[in-house]
């Protein structure tokens, strides 16, 4: 007949421990950014308001930001989970028409992209 030693069962609750560990570690989320393209629709100064409203970045950050969509025809703004991705893409899209344009139909696009693996 088997006999159960306190040495025994101990050794197996802490294996038993340490694979529930193992298995409960958090995986870590895939990253996504969002992305901004340029247009002639919007000028620097909508763009800049837009940035520091939606990204609560400084002047100066938005201003860089505004300058690399023109300079590259798009810009990262934001690398996020894909939920926050998909709200800050919605709140661009939503943020409405430059008012110093007068053929500015709306916002600006944007869309998001999964971040390459490095």
């Amino acid at each position: 007949m088997f006999e159960e030693r306190e040495s025994d069962v101990a050794v197996i609750d802490i294996d038993r421990e340490e694979e529930q560990q193992k298995n409960s570690k958090r995986k870590p989320q895939p990253r996504y950014n969002v992305v901004l393209w340029d247009d002639n629709d919007h000028t620097y100064s909508y763009v800049i308001r837009m940035l520091r409203s939606l990204f609560n970045v400084s002047h100066s950050r938005a201003y860089q930001l505004a300058r690399a969509v023109d300079d590259h025809g798009r810009c990262i703004c934001l690398t996020t989970s894909f939920e926050h991705a998909e709200l800050k893409r919605d709140q661009i899209h939503s943020f409405g028409k430059d008012h110093l344009v007068a053929g500015s139909a709306g916002s600006m696009s944007s869309s998001i992209e999964p971040v390459a693996d490095e």
